[in-house]
């Protein structure tokens, strides 16, 4: 018979187990992170392309972008906040300011909260690869390399050592885009054979994994990596590529073949995450199915508030108001009084009110792969 004195816990056992609760009740532990890291292109961009480019005066300078939620432009490619900033104020973090507007680190403590290295018209894949596949990008040259090398560069200034720097990514969550669509928006608009196109997705995905993979050496933990929104349902994109043919398009008036490619690419995306998570099981790599989360707005728009779906809120002419020539914001265009009852802003991003519904998805983790529910931490 076991002895009662067995079934006592020793002073440093007692000791033990009162560090593991306080570890667990600790911010961390909960998933409260430190700060946000972001990269991506401008579905993720808070303002690096506008100082970029602010003697071109690019028009997410101008309203009426902003308009709805900051009451000013910010550089966003939107009437108000992005999914980065929706998943800022649920962690309850500032907004992740972008990493151009102290580029010279004047002030680097600013950044210890949260950096944006996303830019507008960023890919996955450096500007010369895609010229040798015959794709033009005019917007940036800042790929996903470079955003990753500006983090490396900053990095000694957010932390005193090489220790300091790892647990600083340990407690940073970092948000891997949207990133590597523009690859294909610009190759179905420049007409590129889809033979090529289909060759790019490995070789987006090779890049985004990789970019993971030299984050995981330098210390971080936690990653969310999207997948590519319904592009068939872009009203930029019914423009471009509108065919006469009535087969093309489902009964949401999408074009199902450019929301087939959206599916193989992210069935490729989450085939190539699953290997990554047999190879780093200590780490969170978490697949936000932006396509999964964003479809409840075309196929229910009316129990979210919303009147238009493939019209842009913000344009110039035609069926989905959108002028190709013409960006919101230019001479000529006109922007709909009531933003929040439009899925889309421009033509090519999400409204406010439709990026807060694809949030929500993401962050109660119904639209995550595997579950994850990230916890309110604002205060």
């Amino acid at each position: 018979m076991a002895s009662v004195y067995s079934l006592c816990l020793s002073k440093q056992q007692l000791i033990g187990i009162l560090l593991i609760i306080i570890f667990f009740s600790s911010s961390t532990a909960k998933g409260c992170y430190k700060s946000i890291i972001s990269f991506g292109d401008s579905l993720a961009d808070t303002g690096n392309w506008v100082i970029l480019l602010q003697q071109n005066k690019p028009t997410p300078a101008f309203p009426p972008f902003g308009g709805t939620y900051f009451n000013r432009p910010t550089g966003r490619c939107c009437d108000g906040r992005l999914i980065v900033d929706f998943f800022a104020q649920k962690l309850g973090l500032p907004m992740v300011p972008p990493y151009f507007r102290d580029a010279n680190c004047s002030n680097c403590r600013k950044f210890r909260k949260g950096v944006n290295f996303a830019v507008v018209g960023a890919t996955a894949l450096d500007n010369a690869y895609l010229a040798r596949k015959g794709i033009i990008n005019e917007l940036t040259n800042v790929s996903l390399g470079v955003q990753l090398g500006l983090l490396k560069t900053l990095l000694p200034s957010l932390c005193s050592s090489s220790s300091a720097c790892n647990e600083f990514l340990k407690n940073s969550l970092i948000l891997m885009g949207e990133i590597g669509g523009n690859e294909f928006n610009l190759a179905f608009i420049q007409g590129i054979s889809t033979e090529v196109i289909g060759g790019l997705v490995p070789e987006v995905i090779k890049a985004i994994s990789a970019a993971i993979g030299e984050l995981i050496e330098l210390g971080a933990m936690t990653f969310v990596v999207p997948g590519t929104i319904p592009l068939g349902c872009l009203p930029v994109l019914l423009t471009r590529l509108q065919t006469p043919n009535k087969q093309a398009y489902d009964r949401y008036g999408c074009l199902i073949w450019l929301n087939d490619f959206a599916h193989y690419y992210n069935e490729y995306l989450k085939k190539e995450l699953e290997s990554m998570r047999r190879l780093h099981p200590r780490i969170n790599i978490i697949y936000a199915d932006y396509y999964q989360a964003s479809m409840p707005l075309y196929l229910s728009p009316r129990s979210f508030g919303f009147k238009s779906t493939l019209t842009a809120c913000c344009g110039g002419e035609g069926p989905y108001n959108v002028n190709v020539t013409l960006s919101c914001g230019d001479p000529g265009t006109k922007s709909c009084d009531d933003p929040s009852s439009y899925v889309n802003w421009d033509g090519a991003h999400f409204t406010d009110e439709a990026h807060r519904v694809i949030s929500n998805g993401l962050l109660d983790g119904s639209c995550t792969i595997p579950r994850f529910e990230f916890p309110s931490c604002a205060s």
